[in-house]
């Protein structure tokens, strides 16, 4: 899920306070984990229920996932030093890519734990009523987690946070398949359960792999999307002084963006005019949009005079 890059409400929204929120919601994330995951492994495994099992796991994934978070959170926020002269924004690009890897892994484990025990359909216990009951709860619990993280993370546009939130709704998903193959085994199906199973491994891989791709190509200078580079346009164009805006490139920061552009100005200005024009410019985008730092270009042209227009 991309991040919103409109621009914002308030220009003075500090990156201290999206660090503030992040650790916030990851502690909360933390002991909600750490209680599911002890209750989902512990019930699962008196209860012979591989789904429930499965989806214990899964949320031990999510409480590593927590720390990674919090570990990063610590660090990106620091300044920028003569390393990174640039900041450490990345730091954030960075863990969405681990905790993609980190679902993926999770995610292969289910897939071939589940197609063992179908393989193998008599060794299949019949499960105790309690993994029902301890699924449901889990489904309520990680739905109330993943909306309250989202909004978090909505408010601080954070793609660090917004990563973390979606992480615990397919938490939610996986509860919700895991009730369903519990119910399924109850009723006397007892192949829905590694079933299930097999479905929260999928959704977890694929999940996994889609949270990594997308922080890979962040890491490749990805651009950002045509609506955000026209509102970066725009504000450019808008500036006193800028008589037009071309070449302009962007790249991710973490959840900041670069910008180059060239600014086409009056020739005839002096450079200490065109050096504020290009400062107006930036100071305007840097305040609207999440953007890092405008790298600007002036271009000189030929501004027609007021005499040459009435003579011609």
């Amino acid at each position: 899920m991309p991040i919103d890059l409109t621009p914002l409400d308030d220009p003075e929204q500090d990156t201290p306070e999206r660090h503030a929120v992040a650790q916030r919601s990851t502690l909360v994330s933390v002991v909600v984990n750490l209680v599911l995951t002890a209750l989902q492994v512990v019930v699962g495994v008196m209860a012979h229920s591989q789904a429930l099992i499965a989806d214990g796991i899964h949320s031990l994934s999510d409480l590593i996932a927590d720390f990674v978070v919090l570990f990063v959170n610590k660090h990106s926020s620091k300044e920028a030093d003569d390393d990174h002269q640039y900041g450490h924004h990345r730091y954030e690009t960075a863990a969405s890519l681990v905790l993609g890897g980190l679902l993926l892994s999770v995610g292969v484990g289910m897939l071939w734990g589940a197609v063992h025990k179908l393989g193998t359909p008599e060794t299949i216990p019949a499960v105790q009523p309690v993994a029902l009951y301890v699924a449901l709860a889990a489904l309520v619990a990680k739905e109330g987690l993943f909306r309250y993280m989202l909004a978090a993370a909505e408010r601080v546009r954070s793609g660090m946070l917004v990563a973390n939130a979606w992480h615990a709704r397919s938490d939610a998903a996986s509860s919700l398949v895991v009730a369903i193959g519990i119910g399924g085994n109850l009723l006397g199906y007892p192949l829905l359960d590694p079933v299930a199973a097999l479905i929260v491994g999928f959704m977890v891989g694929k999940m996994g792999w889609d949270f990594a791709w997308d922080a890979l190509h962040d890491l490749m200078d990805r651009s950002v999307s045509d609506e955000q580079v026209q509102a970066i346009k725009d504000i450019l164009r808008k500036t006193p002084g800028v008589r037009g805006v071309h070449d302009l490139r962007t790249r991710k920061m973490g959840d900041m963006i670069m910008v180059d552009a060239h600014l086409e100005v009056d020739g005839s200005l002096t450079v200490r005019e065109g050096h504020d024009i290009a400062t107006d410019a930036r100071d305007r985008v840097m305040a609207r949009l999440p953007v890092l730092d405008v790298m600007a270009h002036l271009d000189p042209i030929e501004v027609p005079t007021k005499s040459a227009l009435s003579g011609a």
